[in-house]
């Protein structure tokens, strides 16, 4: 009989302490559903500043790191409406030319799904005892998971939006690899240039992210 007790008070116990590592861990401020607006507001905000700022540089961005980095604090919903907010705004209102409607759809799609994402590798992450946003993610088991997350994405967006470009214009499929082949060089900027950008930045902005909202 006292060792069922011992063994019940020790598992309590431990249920306290997990409670209170998740309350540590939890962030009050997200709680708030002002300040959760205020911030859906400020990324979005953000990533159309930063989208219009390098929209004169040929394949070189900033837009998808911080949606991605969006969903990565806020969470899944949060994550999305960023996403398809920011890309509405910058995609429809583009300095160069707005999108046609097929690939407007297709770029709501991917960037809100680039805010899921990003809340799905938190959720992932936050379950692996090796990542500790609170610590230095400056590790290279880190960086290269960010590294092929950023390349993925990038590579996913170039293909599928080549393929909805082409069968919008041209009507056919057969055009795709001439379509596609021929900005093969702005391709691989934009993949480079987002891998790039998920190995290097994205790192510090979750360290310093955590640090200002825990």
């Amino acid at each position: 009989m006292g060792l069922k007790l011992e063994t019940k008070e020790i598992s309590e116990t431990v249920e306290i302490v997990k409670t209170e590592l998740e309350n540590v861990n939890h962030s009050i401020w997200l709680e708030r559903k002002s300040f959760r607006i205020a911030l859906i507001s400020t990324f979005a905000a953000l990533a159309i500043v930063l989208g219009y700022i390098l929209a004169y540089i040929p394949n070189i961005e900033l837009f998808t790191l911080t949606i991605f980095f969006s969903g990565f604090i806020l969470g899944k919903r949060d994550g999305m409406i960023v996403g398809f907010l920011s890309s509405f705004i910058f995609c429809f209102f583009n300095p160069l030319s707005p999108s046609p409607l097929p690939l407007l759809i297709f770029q709501l799609a991917h960037y809100s799904s680039t805010g899921l994402i990003g809340a799905l590798l938190s959720i992932f992450l936050s379950k692996k005892k090796r990542f500790n946003s609170d610590k230095d993610l400056y590790k290279i088991s880190v960086m290269v998971l960010f590294g092929c997350i950023g390349a993925l994405i990038t590579t996913n967006f170039q293909i599928f939006a080549s393929l909805v470009y082409t069968l919008s214009f041209y009507g056919t499929i057969n055009q795709f690899i001439p379509h596609f082949l021929a900005g093969a060089l702005f391709t691989a900027i934009h993949i480079i240039g987002n891998t790039l950008g998920f190995i290097f930045i994205l790192p510090g902005l979750i360290q310093l992210a955590n640090k200002m909202l825990h």
